[in-house]
């Protein structure tokens, strides 16, 4: 299976933007899906964004959509989450996955360590 490290999180006002990377490694990259998810403390994992293996199909979730833009570039191997206009509730552990086109969890097979990003008021 494809290999993933994200990188990118870390602290930022409310209002501001960060830019996270999913770097792959191994077997193709052009041949899965790609997805983000983050969990924040006491909460349970939460779909962000999916894009299809082609980059042709984006899906967001309704808290993200408009703010967010995932994208890959398959040359590079990298997956990305541009995100911008952050809000507290962004809060959490930014988790990258490879797998189906999904916005369940469990249809992605490989998964990364998880970057934090935290959003100050």
């Amino acid at each position: 299976q494809v290999q993933l490290v994200e990188s990118g999180g870390g602290l930022v006002q409310a209002g501001g933007s960060l830019r996270l990377s999913c770097i792959a490694s191994g077997r193709s990259f052009s041949n899965y899906a790609m997805g983000w998810f983050r969990q924040a403390p006491g909460k349970e994992r939460e779909f962000v964004a999916a894009i299809s293996w082609s980059g042709g199909s984006k899906f967001y979730a309704d808290s993200v959509k408009g703010r967010f833009t995932i994208s890959r570039d398959n040359a590079k191997m990298t997956n990305y989450l541009q995100m911008n206009n952050l809000k507290p509730e962004d809060t959490a552990v930014y988790s990258c996955a490879a797998g189906a086109y999904s916005v369940r969890a469990s249809d992605f097979n490989t998964w990364g360590q998880g970057t934090q990003v935290t959003v100050s008021s």
